[in-house]
């Protein structure tokens, strides 16, 4: 990790394993193995630069006390400072907030980015603009954007190149699926140019509006199909189709049974670096399927990325290219059965802002209240261990913890929760919540 001094360098890659890459062939996905470029090999060790709190800065906080006291908390380090500060530190809220209200200094939970400003580009889903179940970088941009531009995706379609809709029977869904092996069923609007982007640049994706259509659909494959997490028991298919009730925000499931609508994208992600993932089928290097998530993030199905929060990833490739679709109005975690609650968005707005050589290798959320670090793998176990250090990274670099500290807190405080396990590369995220962090500490971390 960059900034980590040698000895904590050592111990970190004892910790990983080597699992800042993917770690075994993943249907399409070719994983293991040399990194596909050198740029690649060069940040595949760390997840963020290390930005630690001296002591100046630990002074500066706790400037009420008495010198005592601050040589004391040098002596322990800053997770010793924040538990020793006592009377002069406000207690943490303990919750893990998942919300988006609340104010400033009430767990974190103010807004991230400005709604306005940016010169807007408007994206229409039409059949030059929209991929069939893939990332095809090999297609010319759609516009070329500057970092700071809003990118306004219009009317996008659902799944099977729009022809999703209530009505549609679960033996035709089938037929569609099955008609097109090696690729997945989402309808992919990309790729979307940054001007400047290279590989070892992040691109920030922040969303600022998220207004879905007037329709979801749930279903599930017959088992022969073999897909979702129980095919072997669910041998028959179903497709449930449901209004969206705009005004109140909720869908009923079931007499008695309504649902709290929270949209997103269930995928949202850059072309990946060649070589990772094999082409589908017939299709030339630079095109790979929209199923597995990775280092490129992709179809991660992230229930906590709504409206106001932003996703960060990794470039891979000259431009970043960046691709979205799979829109849902709402999920829960696992995505167990193959679907979110399926919709296509009347509008999905986002601005995007590059960020020169960071490093990381794997993508982030951050909401209001928390920050949200990923894994993904085909074996859930190395997927959640992934997880697990990309957050003793993160606290590390960037709340200025040991690693042993970082380690007991996400222990303490981060939940780590299964975002879905039908995509072929389980996903695994985990919940840092702001709210447990002083303010002063709180404004002081950034992702970037």
């Amino acid at each position: 990790m960059v900034g980590i001094d040698e000895r904590d360098q050592k111990q970190i890659q004892q910790l990983e394993g080597g699992l800042s890459g993917c770690g075994e062939e993943v249907g399409a996905c070719r994983m293991g193995g040399a990194e596909p470029d050198a740029a690649v090999a060069r940040t595949s060790k760390t997840l963020l630069r290390n930005e630690r709190l001296d002591g100046e800065g630990v002074d500066e906080l706790l400037s009420e006390h008495s010198r005592s006291r601050r040589n004391l908390l040098r002596a322990g380090g800053l997770f010793g400072a924040i538990a020793a500060a006592g009377p002069i530190l406000a207690p943490a809220r303990a919750a893990a907030c998942e919300g988006f209200g609340g104010g400033a200094d009430e767990g974190g939970a103010q807004p991230l980015f400005s709604r306005e400003g940016g010169r807007v580009h408007v994206v229409e889903s039409t059949s030059e603009t929209v991929n069939w179940g893939v990332f095809d970088s090999t297609r010319p941009n759609i516009v070329d954007v500057d970092s700071g531009d809003v990118v306004s995706f219009r009317d996008t379609w659902s799944h099977f190149f729009n022809q999703l809709e209530p009505g549609l029977p679960i033996e035709q869904i089938v037929a569609l699926r099955l008609a097109h092996p090696g690729v997945g069923p989402h309808s992919i609007v990309g790729p979307i140019g940054v001007l400047g982007a290279q590989p070892g640049d992040m691109l920030e994706v922040q969303y600022l509006r998220l207004h879905t259509d007037d329709f979801g659909a749930c279903f599930n494959n017959p088992g022969y199909v073999g897909t979702g997490a129980l095919p072997d028991v669910f041998v028959d298919g179903q497709v449930k189709y449901f209004d969206l009730d705009q005004r109140s925000q909720t869908a009923e499931f079931a007499p008695g049974i309504t649902l709290p609508m929270t949209p997103f994208q269930g995928t949202c992600g850059v072309a990946p670096a060649d070589g990772v993932y094999a082409p589908p089928p017939g299709r030339a290097v630079g095109v790979v399927s929209s199923v597995p998530p990775g280092q490129h993030a992709g179809n991660m199905d992230c229930r906590l990325a709504v409206e106001g929060s932003r996703l960060f990833v990794p470039v891979w490739k000259d431009g970043a290219k960046l691709f979205t679709g799979d829109s849902h109005a709402l999920q829960g975690d696992g995505e167990v059965n193959l679907c979110a609650m399926e919709t296509r968005m009347r509008e999905v707005r986002v601005r995007l802002v590059l960020h020169k050589q960071v490093g990381w290798t794997w993508p982030m959320h951050e909401t209001p209240s928390a920050w949200i670090v990923h894994g993904t793998n085909a074996d859930l176990n190395v997927a959640f261990r992934t997880a697990l250090l990309n957050a003793i990274a993160f606290l590390t670099g960037r709340a200025g913890l040991t690693q042993l500290d970082a380690y007991a807190l996400c222990s303490l405080a981060v939940s780590f929760r299964v975002s879905q396990v039908v995509n072929g590369a389980k996903g695994v995220y985990g919940v840092i919540p702001k709210s447990i962090f002083h303010p002063a500490l709180r404004r002081s971390i950034t992702v970037i």
